[in-house]
């Protein structure tokens, strides 16, 4: 799975995520800081990835627009430190895809 890490969560995501066996990348060395969620939504969407966020404002803004994607995993915890929430974010992972393969079938 391809997976954009919003600035509101920590670069140290990127190597977890790599080591599990996805694709990463980290906003911050993409495009500017202060961009906007649609910039970025619309990079997300153009490449393929799915938006890791601790923001609410990705899924506000995908029920407005009705857009199919970029699909976007909201991580809403106190503690965000990268080795306590990669193991719901793995997680999270499996189930897309088998939902993915499923569909597929």
């Amino acid at each position: 799975m391809k997976l954009l890490i919003d600035m509101n969560l920590s670069p140290r995501l990127l190597d977890l995520l790599t080591d599990a066996g996805h694709q990463a990348a980290y906003w911050g060395t993409i495009g500017q800081p202060d961009a906007e969620d649609s910039e970025i939504l619309n990079w997300a969407a153009q490449n393929g990835y799915v938006i890791l966020t601790n923001d609410l404002d990705f899924g506000a803004i995908l029920a407005a627009t009705r857009h199919q994607s970029p699909s976007v995993i909201q991580i809403r915890r106190r503690d965000l430190i990268p080795t306590a929430i990669i193991p719901s974010i793995l997680r999270i992972c499996r189930r897309i895809k088998y939902r993915s393969i499923d569909r597929c079938r």
